[in-house]
């Protein structure tokens, strides 16, 4: 769905955990949806009188909201995306937004309610082998990492694909795994109400345009907060480069050999292209593009301990990568606001998360095994810089802090305390 990169970067990156998170009253307004979504695959070109006011009500206006006042800077007025906002990734205060319960066609950012979703229900090193039927059904023109049928890939390839090239093949073999796109996309849309997620209705697994699809910048924003709970995702979403593996063939000797090929995270936040740098302190998230959607992208980035989120939604101004420029604007805005600006609303917890015993993050990696607290895991690598033997150009490394996973730990810290991520992403980039 995104065109490929047109050059290589020559960065390394390094994901840390951020200090303790201090105390933070939990509010869970009222769930209020807006109505079921309009058949048509086409957004109207101006957003609906009633929106949903999860989060609040000034979510549910049309218009941007913001709370300008002394000290407070000026929003960037040539920000022309039909729906964004911008929310404090750890508190779950929205510092701005515009139109932000609009439901417009997502394109590949729904990926990330498919990998919340299904990422933890297979263990990186489980094999699949292709058939045909797992290919079927995808949309013409889709976004391809490269999969072929008889070839045999483990599930670390397949997420690979997902979130470096946006494949919609490696969605589609995924969801045959779990047993069909039908029961995938029930499974989706089930977890979506079970965030709070009410603008969202999933018709396919990998955002692929379809009557009746449609997301909001929101709820995006719900996705990938829920979505940065889990370190896989987390280590999925911030890798720049990977290797992917070919096509079985016989070399000229006719010795069989399967050669791998680089793959690049299309995210230019990330990787950088030629009309726009790297943004510092970026970590992810993802990016969609299709004729119905435009351009869409969710992104979350730190700044001297502050973690935020961005979603941006159908730039209307079509220059290249238009959708980071206006992005890399609001992260820039809300970078200077944090602090200074009152909110005008919040991202709400999944449903009964004030009761939950759980620890967020405790279905972190794929299989079920997660983010334990006091598991003696400070500073523990869980990927290595170039994602499984990947390329010698950029790549990321997590790192886990277990004290401030502790701190996390049990139903104590659910009440009275909004949902923040339990380990907070740090960007640094050095010259390798």
């Amino acid at each position: 769905m995104s065109a490929p990169h047109k050059k290589t970067a020559g960065r390394s990156l390094l994901v840390t955990s951020a200090a303790a998170l201090s105390s933070l009253a939990l509010t869970a307004p009222v769930a209020l949806a807006a109505p079921s979504p309009s058949p048509s695959a086409s957004p109207s070109a101006t957003p609906p009188a009633n929106m949903s006011t999860v989060g609040g009500s000034r979510l549910g206006q049309a218009g941007t909201q913001v709370n300008l006042a002394s000290g407070v800077p000026v929003l960037p007025k040539d920000v022309t995306a039909r729906s964004w906002i911008v929310t404090d990734a750890e508190s779950g205060d929205v510092l701005a937004a515009h139109n932000a319960h609009w439901r417009l066609p997502p394109a590949s950012t729904m990926k990330m309610l498919f990998a919340d979703t299904v990422l933890p229900k297979f263990a990186k090193t489980e094999k699949h082998k292709v058939v045909p039927s797992d290919l079927a059904g995808m949309g013409a023109g889709s976004s391809l990492v490269g999969i072929k049928e008889g070839e045999t890939y483990t599930v670390h390839d397949l997420w690979l694909g997902v979130f470096l090239r946006s494949g919609n093949d490696a969605v589609h073999v995924l969801s045959a795994m779990n047993k069909g796109v039908a029961k995938t996309v029930t499974e989706m849309n089930e977890h979506a109400e079970a965030l709070q997620a009410l603008d969202t209705h999933v018709v396919s697994p990998d955002g692929y345009d379809a009557p009746g699809q449609v997301s909001s910048a929101y709820d995006l924003t719900l996705f990938a907060r829920s979505g940065l709970q889990k370190k896989d995702f987390r280590e999925y979403c911030s890798t720049v480069t990977a290797k992917f593996p070919g096509e079985t063939k016989k070399d000229k000797k006719g010795k069989t050999v399967r050669k791998p090929f680089e793959i690049q995270n299309t995210n230019r936040l990330l990787s950088g292209d030629y009309d726009i740098s790297q943004y510092q302190g970026i970590a992810g998230v993802k990016n969609g593009n299709t004729t119905n959607a435009g351009a869409t992208f969710t992104g979350v980035a730190e700044r001297n301990g502050r973690v935020l989120l961005v979603t941006v939604m159908h730039p209307s101004k079509e220059e290249h990568n238009e959708v980071y420029k206006e992005t890399a604007k609001l992260f820039d805005w809300g970078f200077k606001a944090a602090g200074k600006v009152q909110p005008v609303g919040e991202l709400v917890p999944p449903k009964g998360a004030a009761q939950s015993s759980a620890q967020p993050g405790d279905s972190g990696e794929a299989g079920g095994s997660g983010d334990s607290a006091g598991s003696g895991a400070s500073a523990k690598p869980v990927a290595s810089a170039t994602a499984d033997g990947g390329s010698r150009g950029m790549g990321t490394a997590l790192a886990i802090t277990g004290g401030l996973l502790a701190l996390l730990a049990g139903a104590a810290f659910l009440v009275n305390r909004r949902w923040p991520l339990p380990d907070l992403v740090r960007r640094r980039s050095s010259r390798p």
